[in-house]
């Protein structure tokens, strides 16, 4: 996948893709973010544009 297009993904079907790459490849959201030159701030917001929203404690979107 191309991460630097995420904004144009419906949050609703990015939040899985960010979901797995948390769960099977990434240490941590900022790991994600840097492994894939993504800005957090703005993939978080994009997520939140659809009522998900980072759960630290479960490392994932929820």
């Amino acid at each position: 996948m191309d991460w630097s297009q995420f904004q144009r993904i419906d949050p609703h079907l990015l939040v899985g893709l960010v979901n797995t790459e948390l769960r099977n490849h990434s240490d941590s959201l900022d790991d994600l973010c840097r492994t894939h030159d993504i800005d957090p701030k703005q993939l978080c917001a994009h997520l939140a544009s659809a009522d998900y929203h980072f759960q630290v404690d479960q490392r994932q979107f929820r």
